[in-house]
This record gives structure tokens, sequence and C-alpha cells, in this order.
């Protein structure tokens, strides 16, 4: 009578699927059963595909392992010990583990016998498989690394939306080629989301609105999809290499809904520190500086985040405490006629750290300091020349577009003094004038020229896009302002939220002092100080950006008296 079996074959490339080797592996099994009496039902060959030796969990194992512990097998036969692992440690736990189960390990390239010396010759060979497997990941990783320095684009994981991957040939090597439909929606994205301030999942329901397609042609445009988008550094002409690296990471059991538990992976994705990235040189599809300002919105998106806010305030995830450098939330408190609510200082509640408090600020009252912090921001919009200052800077500097017309003028040059090289070395190589080794090392250089060129360009192109929007926005500042004054108090704190986040990056509580900082150039000088410096506030001075003291002691009118004594101490 035939004994049951089942078989188990494993290949871990793309590679080797398409070289049918895991094919081969199972012919081989299927015979070697036939031929010495084992009975393999054709649902018992279970086969993974494109699975890592390295790791535990896979489909066809785990199904193995149930048969056995359901003792309806009594041998599993598999062609190598390292396509059932290629870790000498898991090869010992699946055979122990299979062994308890009374089955019987079946290697058709080495025989697991039950001598000492057949089960040594195993644990040498799971052995030298793992040493194999880490040899050759290390030279990938080193060649990988290499090539990345060198410009190749062909280490990369693969061309982003706006660009389509072009294999080395014989006369060039692998390159990004700008796919000019595609680099439309790219470019379309970063503007609305830098200068009309749409949030990401508006930018995706619009693309899907417009029924512009995706990479695949298929599907819709999710807000993961965009937010990487605007992440990739690409899109400013430089890919980047060795973003993130594979750590261990704590395991643990994730129980799934009617299917028993199973074991989180070993490794994780992290991000490495941007100093250790590789920059490989693309095509650029938007400019320096709006891929900047798409960086900066994404930062304040996270900052100012609502998240489960159920009441929103003017200065939510603005407020900075002077004294020790943490973040205030809102806290409230109920008398007998109403509902008071303060702002605190993280570091000054003593249950978050097992050593106590770290501040000793004390809470001021919420609506004594928005309605001041506020009032402020309306005295700064109704002053003409303040930020008409600012704007007339910038129109300025975007006047001044002869330097840049002359650079584009030179770049047009240059460009074609690098497509003529090119078309001669070709030339020449036609010709036997030049063998192809001579002109594969040449060649990529020229490429490595014009992608820069092109970079160059466009960012001039985006620089002149921007500097004429910089001119239409002093038109509108007038009736901006004209429009606030009559307004102001009718505004949602949606709409306060957003102007107050325009013109001030943060607003430091400090004992007595509350201070700005500004998102434009303000003179130094307090309301109700007629332009006259005001003294600092301790901190301002070692700040990159220093705002101007707002308030201190008694300098305070309706409805911010109780300010002093709400934060003296």
């Amino acid at each position: 009578m035939n004994k049951p079996a089942a078989i188990y074959a494993r290949v871990s490339s793309d590679r080797q699927k398409e070289n049918h080797t895991i094919a081969s592996q199972t012919a081989a099994l299927i015979e070697y059963a036939q031929k010495n009496g084992y009975s393999v039902p054709p649902e018992w060959v279970f086969q993974d595909e494109g699975y890592s030796g390295a790791i535990l969990v896979r489909p066809g194992l785990e199904a193995l392992r149930d048969l056995a512990a359901e003792g309806q097998i009594a041998a599993a036969l598999i062609y190598s010990p390292d396509r059932l692992s290629r870790k000498y440690a898991y090869q010992v736990l699946l055979s122990e583990e299979l062994a308890r189960c009374g089955v019987e390990l079946i290697f058709l390239k080495a025989p697991a016998g039950a001598t000492p010396e057949d089960q040594l010759l195993v644990q040498f060979q799971g052995m030298i498989a793992e040493y194999e497997r880490a040899q050759i990941a290390e030279r990938c990783r080193r060649g990988k690394k290499h090539m990345a320095q060198q410009g190749g684009v062909n280490v990369l994981s693969g061309a982003p939306y706006g660009y389509r991957y072009v294999r080395k040939s014989d006369t060039s090597a692998a390159f990004y080629e700008v796919v000019e439909a595609e680099a439309k929606v790219v470019r379309m994205v970063f503007e609305i989301y830098t200068q009309q301030g749409l949030s990401i999942n508006a930018i995706a329901r619009l693309l899907n609105e417009r029924q512009i397609a995706t990479r695949s042609g298929k599907g819709r445009w999710e807000r993961s999809t965009v937010w990487g988008m605007l992440r990739n550094p690409a899109y400013r002409g430089t890919a980047c290499y060795g973003k993130t690296e594979q750590r261990p990471r704590q395991r643990v059991t994730r129980p799934l809904r009617q299917r028993k538990a199973l074991p989180s992976r070993d490794v994780g994705g992290h991000e490495r520190p941007r100093a250790e990235w590789i920059e490989v040189p693309v095509p650029a599809l938007v400019s320096e500086e709006m891929f900047a300002l798409a960086q900066e919105q994404l930062e304040k998106n996270k900052r100012h985040s609502p998240r489960r806010t159920v009441e929103p305030t003017l200065l939510q995830s603005m407020l900075v405490c002077e004294q020790c450098g943490y973040g205030l939330y809102r806290t409230s408190t109920h008398t007998t006629k109403q509902k008071l609510n303060y702002y605190r200082c993280i570091g000054s509640d003593g249950y978050r750290r097992l050593n106590g408090p770290v501040c000793t600020n004390r809470p001021i009252r919420q609506d004594y300091l928005d309605t001041f912090v506020w009032s402020e921001i309306i005295r700064l919009l109704e002053d003409p020349g303040l930020i008409q200052t600012e704007i007339d800077r910038r129109r300025e500097a975007a006047q001044k577009a002869d330097p840049l017309r002359k650079r584009e003028e030179e770049l047009r040059r240059e460009q074609a003094r690098v497509e003529k090289s090119s078309e001669r070395l070709v030339t020449a190589y036609q010709e036997g004038l030049l063998t192809l080794a001579q002109l594969r090392q040449r060649m990529p250089a020229l490429q490595k020229q014009t992608q820069a060129v092109e970079t160059e360009l466009q960012s001039l192109k985006m620089a002149a896009v921007d500097e004429a929007k910089y001119l239409q926005l002093a038109e509108s500042l007038a009736g901006f302002r004209s429009k606030l004054r009559v307004r102001a108090e009718a505004l949602d704190i949606a709409v306060r939220q957003q102007i107050l986040r325009l013109l001030v990056k943060e607003v430091l509580v400090g004992v007595n002092t509350i201070t700005l900082r500004h998102s434009i150039p303000i003179p130094q000088s307090g309301p109700g100080s007629n332009g006259s410096p005001a003294p600092s506030s301790g901190v301002t001075g070692s700040r990159p950006n220093p705002g101007y003291l707002l308030r201190s002691g008694s300098h305070l009118t309706d409805p911010c008296q109780s300010l002093p004594a709400l934060c003296t101490r």
C-alpha cells in the first residue's frame, strides 16, 4: 500500500519563475514518489512562487505544516534543504516539528538519513545555504549602491508616474523619459496643492471627477497615491536611492477574524536619515521652489491636522511654551455658572512623567488669549504698509527677469551643443571611428549634461510662473483688507485659522509674555508702542526668525486685563 505524502517546492525570484524551475522541482519529486511507493494527490502538491527562503510564513509551507499536524501524511518530499529554508535555524525548527508529527522529511538532492553523519551533512548544507544567501544579498547591495553613485536609474524601484523607464541599449544607459501627458497631471497636482490650498483628498476626488487615468489605466486615484507624488523628490530632478531599509522589529501576534493568529514579519521598512540617500539625476517636472512649498505645506498640514477635535480653537497646534518648549493643549473646568477653557502646558502635567512636571508655567484662559491674538492679527492686516512692503519686495524681484532670460538663452545653446556632440559620437561609431566600448564610456557624461540642462530650464520656467503670480498678488491685497475689516467678526473659526497660519508660525507663551513669530518680516514693535522697539523676550534672539513682544505686564487693554494674573507666578 502506498504511503500518503505531500510535495513542497519553492522559488524566490521572478527570473526563476520564468525559467520554470519550480515545475522542474515538482516533476522530479512526483517521479521520485511514483518510483518509491508514495501516494501524492494533486491537491497535496504545494508551491511557493516568489517567496524568500529566509522567511517562515509562506502559504504553501503553512499548508504542508497543517497536513502534518493533522496526521494526514507520512512523508514530505522536498527537492533540497535550501528549498525548505535558507536559514539553518528554520531548517532545524521545521525538521523537529515534522518529526514530532511522525512525518519523514525526504530531500531528493540530499537524502536525510537517520545516522548522525547524515544529519550533520544536512546541517552543514543549511549553514552553507544561509551563508550563500547573505553573500548574495551583500554583493547586490554594494553593486546597486555603486551604480546609484554613478547616476544609474536602473537601481531604482521603477519609474514613477510622469516618467517611462527606458532600458539600456548598446549606445546608451538606462534613463527616465518624460511622459508629457502624465507630466502635465503632476504639475497640476503640485500647483493645486501649493497655490490653491486644496487638501490631498480633494485633489484625489478632482482627478477622479475629471476622469484622468492612473498609470495602470484602471482603478481610482487614492489619497496615498497623491501623497506619495507630493513627497517624491524625483519630480524636482533628483530621484533618491536607499531611502528606506529593513530593520528588525518586535514580533507581535496578529489575531485575524475567523482564522488562527499569524506571527508578524521579523523586519519592517524604516526611513533612513536624509544624509544617507543617494541622489540620481532625472528630468525635473516641477521647480525646486514649488517642491519646497509642497513639503512645507505637507508639514503644516501634519502639524495643524484637526484629528478628532470636536471644538476647534483659533490657536490649535500653534502654542509653544517659552519655558520648556512643549506644546499647549486645551483643558476645561466647570463653575456654577459656566464652563471655562484653558490652554495648559504639557510639561506641567506631573502624571505624564515618572519624575513629575518639568515646567511651572501656569494655564491661560483660552477666550482671553484667542481674542488678544486675533485683535493683533486684525491690526497687522489693517496696516497698509506692513504686508505691502513684503509684496513690493517680491514684485521688485519679479521685475528683474532679464538675468533669467539670459540664463535661459545660455542653457538653450548648451542644450544644442550637447545634442550635436551626441550625434557626432553616434556617427563616429557608425563609421567605425569609435569602438562600442568607447561609445559606452562617453555617452553617459553627455546624457548627464542633457538632464542637468533640462532640469535647470524647467526650474526657470516655473520660476517665471511664480513671479507672475507675485505681480498679481499686490492687486488683490487692498480688496482683501477692505473685506476683512468689514467681516472680521463674522468669520468662522476655520477661516480665522487659515488667516492666522498664513501670517504666524507659532505663538510663544511665557510666564508673563506672549510672543508672535511671523511668517513674513515684521518690524519689532508692540501694539500701542507707536513704532518704538519693544523689549526682547529672552528666547526670540536665539531663533532664526525672531518675533516681537506682543504683551508684557500691564500693557494690556480689555478684554485681556486678566492675562497677567493668569500668567504671573
